[in-house]
């Protein structure tokens, strides 16, 4: 498996209306950090995310992605919105 099914899969949690994964890793070729692990775009609709903010938010996806962001991802960039802000 790949590692943006397996961020899709662990990302279910938040029964997500909308789930963007972008690569972004090529940009950071030669990065210190990127031979750690990928770099990531993403966006989430989610209803998990109403009435919350954003660093809330922000630590519902990292829970959720658990010891990926120890080894497969390097860095993440999100975009977390709830569907009454879409």
């Amino acid at each position: 498996m790949n590692i943006a099914e397996e961020i899709r899969q662990r990302l279910a949690i938040l029964a997500p209306m909308k789930l963007e994964i972008i690569d972004d890793s090529a940009r950071h070729a030669g990065h210190a950090g990127s031979r750690g692990g990928g770099h990531y775009l993403m966006t989430i609709v989610s209803p998990t995310f109403s009435g919350l903010g954003t660093i809330k938010r922000h630590r519902l996806v990292y829970d959720a992605l658990g010891e990926l962001m120890k080894r497969e991802i390097h860095a993440v960039s999100m975009t977390t919105l709830s569907p009454e802000e879409t």
